[in-house]
């Protein structure tokens, strides 16, 4: 019989002695109750339906958007479902708006980058397991690198309960503005040092990462539940990136590396 683990309450501060100093800060925010965007709608562009007056938060716009992860082999219905729920423009700055359903990357400050859909709803399907029995929702998650909190929206449709920390505190403030408009009461975000994790947290029955070093933690090996999986970029000897899934079994680790990626390099500490 597995012991339960209970959730830390909030406010909550990040140990000092373990290298981040700083309070971490809880919200909950949340997505309004607008649906979840199926595979079939319009088949305009994004920019066609902005100048036809739909708008930006149009489910027209993210069911498209959709639309095309799907045909580029994204599967899992959960997380397609999850991200055409998601309005991503509002996590952009205002010049870069009109490309927010696009398929790429965009500067979101500080050296930072939010990632294209493509990259998102990939780790996210590589999260939930196609091998997954039961396909309801994943239990607790941490979430290495909030950025400007985009992923962890998404994430917050997928699990009950996600642990989303930053190093960065523009980034984590800005966070916390981004997800303001929403109401998310399954996610907490924690400014500090995500290398060492979020162990009050653990065990995490998945565990996500927006940068990549040449190794991973030990403390997120550690915090992940037996059963549990990893999904990281993990950076080789010439500096090239790929996606690792990391499953923890009763038996050992299992490790996987897949296709090419390309995140910010993983660093330790706060600034």
């Amino acid at each position: 019989m597995k012991t339960a683990v209970s959730r830390p309450g909030f406010p909550v501060r990040l140990k000092s002695d373990a290298g981040v100093p700083s309070a971490t800060k809880n919200i909950a925010v949340g997505v309004r109750n607008t649906g979840a965007a199926g595979l079939n709608g319009t088949k305009n562009e994004s920019r066609t339906l902005i100048s036809s007056g739909l708008g930006m938060d149009s489910l027209a716009v993210r069911t498209r958007m959709v639309q095309k992860l799907a045909a580029q082999g994204l599967k899992d219905p959960q997380v397609l479902a999850a991200m055409g729920h998601v309005e991503r423009h509002r996590f952009v700055d205002s010049a870069l708006v009109n490309q927010a359903y696009e398929d790429t990357s965009l500067p979101i400050g500080l050296g930072q980058t939010i990632s294209k859909p493509n990259v998102v709803a990939r780790m996210l399907e590589l999260l939930m397991r196609a091998d997954q029995g039961n396909r309801g929702k994943l239990g607790r998650v941490l979430e290495i690198g909030t950025g400007c909190g985009y992923q962890a929206a998404v994430l917050a449709q997928l699990a009950t309960e996600v642990y989303s920390i930053e190093r960065l505190r523009g980034l984590h403030d800005k966070a916390r503005e981004n997800l303001r408009h929403f109401r998310l009461p399954n996610l907490h975000l924690l400014f500090g040092d995500g290398m060492i994790g979020y162990a009050r947290g653990a065990p995490y029955a998945a565990i996500i990462a927006a940068a990549g070093g040449e190794a991973l933690p030990q403390a997120w090996i550690d915090q992940l539940a037996v059963g549990g999986r990893l999904v990281a970029p993990l950076q080789a000897a010439n500096g090239a990136q790929a996606l690792v899934v990391v499953d923890k079994t009763a038996n050992g680790i299992q490790q996987t590396l897949l296709e090419a990626v390309h995140f910010v390099p993983l660093k330790s500490g706060t600034s």
